[in-house]
């Protein structure tokens, strides 16, 4: 089991100090890697996993702030939880992502995409929220086109995207660029299976729909040709989970936790985080 953790963007915002603080603490503890959630936009009665969110909620741009936390660390892996993918143009994106993950010296590993779950932030990008699954499943495809492509340019004819003799330069640190796809409905796990290197599973579902969506996430792996074995499996959790919690949650094939700290000061997070950390080392 790998663990990493997400930061509480929401409470510390865009604050330089508390960024290199919260990221080094993560990094000396020995985690995995550094999480970074993504909104492009909120509005009036937007809500997150069922709860009302504020407007004035601090969003910082994930990939800046993961640009400024590989400048201020040495090994720490770098992913998103997650990069709203429709939301983005995928040529523009591709020249970002390979930009960040060479300055980073090939940290970007943990880059999860997801298609977004409020349709007032769709609506103010002129994204329809119902196409927004097939747009992100052709960015995927044009994400890796692009990567691929030598200096003749690639080609694309779709919905969305459409393109001739196109070259994105630079490419990404290693060929197969890793791509988790997050979500908790069963088009995120076909996604997953279909285009993605892990799944990293969301929302309020009970373990027989975590497990059927597994299970989805594999079998179109193996349809559409890929090896199910090496799809991640990643979940969320807590700083209070157990010995007897991680047991369980390896057991149903978990490979990665991400964890929360709590809603607390910077101080009692590091706090946290650290006797979590001491906790998995004795697991």
């Amino acid at each position: 089991m790998k663990f990493s953790v997400n930061y509480p963007t929401p409470m510390h915002g865009a604050d330089p100090d508390a960024l290199v603080t919260f990221a080094r603490h993560v990094e000396a503890c020995g985690f995995e890697g550094l999480y970074v959630p993504d909104h492009v936009a909120l509005y009036p009665g937007a809500r997150i996993g069922g709860t009302e969110v504020p407007t004035t909620l601090p969003f910082p741009d994930p990939l800046e702030i993961l640009t400024f936390v590989a400048a201020h660390t040495d090994r720490l892996l770098l992913g998103t939880g997650v990069l709203l993918l429709p939301y983005r143009h995928p040529i523009l994106l591709a020249k970002r992502l390979a930009t960040l993950d060479l300055l980073s010296k090939g940290r970007l590993r943990l880059l999860t995409v997801g298609v977004g779950g409020l349709p007032g932030e769709a609506a103010a990008l002129g994204v329809g929220y119902a196409t927004r699954g097939r747009r992100a499943d052709e960015a995927l495809d044009v994400l890796r086109l692009l990567w691929s492509g030598g200096p003749d340019g690639v080609e694309f004819h779709g919905e969305f995207f459409d393109f001739t003799e196109v070259c994105v330069y630079p490419k990404p640190s290693t060929a197969e660029f890793p791509i988790h796809i997050g979500g908790s409905s069963p088009a995120a796990a076909r996604r997953a299976g279909r285009r993605g290197n892990g799944y990293f599973t969301g929302g309020i579902l009970t373990p027989d729909e975590r497990a059927r969506q597994l299970a989805l996430a594999r079998s179109e792996a193996a349809a559409a040709g890929r090896d199910p074995a090496r799809l991640e499996y990643t979940r969320w959790g807590s700083t209070d989970l157990t010995p007897g919690d991680i047991a369980a949650l390896t057991a149903e094939g978990v490979d990665r936790l991400v964890v929360n700290a709590s809603p607390n000061p910077l101080d009692a997070q590091l706090d946290e985080l650290s006797a979590f950390a001491e906790l998995i080392r004795a697991v």
